[in-house]
């Protein structure tokens, strides 16, 4: 409202000392301040009976209230499509997770695999599809066509081993 500044100042105390006087200066200062806290008192006591009369603290607590319950309604809203969104989520994802055994249905190793997997001494064998007769199985002699995973094949002895006859061992002759 009033915009005093410092220069303002000085010039209205350099002229209270020359018109007042050195002597009684600081009585007049006294007696200012005095009467401005009086006023200071009598307009805060008129203001605080007026906001009792209308009721304005009453009324600043409804806007508050009013305030807070926007708020929570805003935030309420906010929640449900989160919920709605996550319960959406959650069907499309139930229904994508149905149709996948469908899409394996045709595979045919899901068996076996599933097997292999519970088997606990892990010794279980995935059978192979048949081969059809048109490959390079056929360029193989026949003695070893029909070797299956079962049969186990003994190694020849190395040249290095000297071959005993099994008659010399029951005879005891020696060579």
């Amino acid at each position: 409202m009033f915009d005093i500044g410092f220069p303002e100042l000085m010039l209205i105390s350099v002229v209270a000392l020359v018109v007042i006087g050195p002597d009684k200066l600081p009585e007049t200062v006294r007696t200012i301040a005095l009467w401005i806290g009086r006023f200071k008192r009598s307009l805060s006591n008129i203001r605080m009976e007026l906001e009792n009369e209308i009721g304005a603290d009453e009324i600043r607590q409804q806007l508050h209230n009013e305030t807070i319950m926007k708020e929570l309604s805003d935030t309420k809203s906010e929640l449900e499509d989160i919920i709605q969104n996550a319960d959406k989520s959650i069907s499309d994802t139930t229904r994508s997770l149905k149709t996948i055994p469908h899409d394996f249905s045709n595979m045919s190793m899901d068996d076996e695999i599933d097997d292999a997997l519970e088997d606990p001494t892990g010794l279980a064998q995935v059978k192979p599809e048949p081969a059809d007769n048109s490959g390079p199985a056929q360029a193989l002699p026949e003695s070893l066509q029909d070797v299956s995973p079962e049969t186990t094949v003994k190694p020849e002895p190395t040249p290095t081993e000297p071959q005993q006859n099994s008659d010399s061992k029951l005879t005891g002759s020696g060579s």
